[in-house]
């Protein structure tokens, strides 16, 4: 299975203020390890996440690679990997299908790894997450880290379900291993 995952909310914690360092990239408890987890049972893994902040001119793309390098480094310590990390640079008001709620990184995901939409699933916590994987065609994992919570009391769009809730990405990862898809 591919699993594409959102980064803030999902693996670190979500900054108002954007992680613009990674000083700034702040794991969420549990978050490598289930990452490590699903690679260690064959599962490809993809970052697809919309950095805004480089549309936006508050970092730029050294910095990105800087706070993804943190992100890689702390996975080889718990034994884990990403296959893939794929941005979306676009500032919200100059977005293209790339940017979540676009699909576009998704699908470039499930091109690179030769995966269909009923194989892979996306693990994001806000409505943009959930309604690209729904154009995508993909699985949808909600968790209730970062934006999550919010999202899910502001109610899932009867055309988005189904949408699986988990309480982190910890519990996402078992709903996948437990083979609930």
């Amino acid at each position: 299975m591919l699993v594409l995952l959102d980064r803030d909310g999902v693996i670190n914690e979500d900054r108002a203020d954007f992680v613009k360092s990674p000083a700034e990239l702040i794991f969420i408890p549990k978050a490598l390890e289930a990452i490590a987890r699903l690679n260690g049972h064959g599962h490809k893994l993809a970052v697809v996440t919309n950095q805004s902040c480089i549309g936006r001119g508050i970092i730029n793309e050294e910095q990105l690679d800087s706070i993804h390098g943190k992100l890689r480094d702390a996975l080889v310590k718990v034994a884990g990997r990403l296959d893939d990390i794929i941005i979306a640079p676009d500032a919200p008001w100059a977005a293209t299908e790339r940017r979540k709620p676009g699909p576009g990184m998704l699908i470039e995901a499930m091109r690179k790894f030769n995966m269909l939409p009923a194989e892979t699933v996306l693990i994001g916590d806000s409505e943009r997450d959930i309604e690209a994987a729904k154009s995508a065609g993909c699985h949808r994992i909600l968790v209730q880290t970062g934006k999550g919570r919010k999202t899910l009391a502001d109610g899932l769009k009867r055309h988005l379900m189904p949408v699986h809730i988990a309480a982190d990405l910890d519990e996402a990862a078992n709903f996948i291993l437990e083979g609930r898809f």
